[in-house]
């Protein structure tokens, strides 16, 4: 029993990562029709970013709490990523906005190799060290399970991110103009929503959540490296079409429910086989669940919600 509870914990800590990112693929695709495969590259500038103003400000700032060093840093690496986005947006995606869809693809796949590439510049390719700005004391659970204080922001962190979102698209005026711009654009641009903005604001909002993942993932596993955002953005891609592409709550549903098949497949798969199936197996058993649901309900387990458009 204490192992299952653990890796439950496990299993929502990642899943609300998978999460945080999913949404950003779930929005751009949702109001554009477009797989931004550049999203999992976002999380990695913005996990490089915060590590670099935390090694700044711990060389500058000494005795500043840690967390509130971790907060500024999750904030400048937020502003970097979300105006890479929009360069990105307006640069590479615009002006094939009417393209066939193999260009913005390629595009896309593209501008991944680019960041990475000038990531690789940047900060070197070397994996860095991350630097534990909060206390390393476990919490000790009913059980025997155990929870850190790393793991307790990431939770606190991504419920209070997935509530604003919620929020945002679901009583403001943007969220009523991203709403409105998903359903028809042209008709959306007749009642004086103006479709740029709104994709602009879309594409901004995706990076900030992506950025804010980054942090938590470097936070969570205590490194930060130029190829790291990859299989994180894969599996939170994963993720997105789990839960139904287009859909905010799928995309939820679907981080969380990767997180724990992941977990348990970690915690169960290799005892069960005797070792013969590792840890290092559970990506495979992620694409394969994935395959599963897809071939009983193609739409994922939420469904599409978005119009079809002529």
């Amino acid at each position: 029993m204490d192992i299952l509870l653990q890796q439950i914990i496990n299993g929502l800590v990642l899943g609300s990562m998978y999460a945080l990112i999913a949404l950003g693929y779930t929005m751009v695709y949702g109001i554009v029709n477009l797989i931004n495969f550049a999203h999992g590259d976002v999380l990695m500038v913005g996990a490089l970013t915060s590590w670099s103003i935390i090694i700044l400000m711990q060389k500058s700032m000494a005795g500043t709490p840690g967390w509130l060093i971790l907060l500024i840093a999750t904030v400048i690496a937020c502003v970097v990523c979300g105006v890479l986005n929009y360069v990105i947006e307006k640069l590479a995606y615009r002006p094939l906005r009417n393209a066939p869809k193999l260009a913005p693809l390629i595009t896309a796949v593209g501008m991944s190799l680019l960041l990475e590439v000038l990531a690789q510049i940047i900060w070197k390719p070397d994996y860095k060290p991350y630097p534990t700005l909060l206390p390393s004391q476990p919490f000790n659970l009913p059980g025997g399970a155990v929870i850190t204080p790393t793991q307790v922001m990431v939770l606190g962190v991504t419920v209070i991110s997935l509530a604003a979102l919620m929020w945002l698209v679901n009583y403001t005026r943007l969220g009523r103009a991203m709403r409105a711009t998903a359903e028809n654009p042209a008709v959306a641009a007749l009642m004086g929503v103006k479709p740029d903005n709104v994709i602009s604001a879309t594409f901004i909002i995706g990076a900030v959540l992506a950025a804010i993942a980054g942090v938590m993932y470097a936070s969570n596993y205590g490194t930060a490296q130029n190829m790291m955002g990859f299989l994180p953005g894969l599996k939170a891609f994963t993720a997105a079409v789990f839960g139904g592409i287009g859909n905010l709550a799928g995309a939820v549903v679907g981080g969380i429910l990767l997180g724990l098949i992941e977990s348990l497949g970690a915690g169960y798969l290799s005892p069960l086989t005797g070792g013969f199936l590792g840890s290092n197996y559970v990506d495979i058993l992620a694409f394969i669940v994935l395959i599963c649901i897809l071939t009983l309900r193609p739409s994922g387990l939420l469904g599409e919600r978005v119009a079809d458009r002529a």
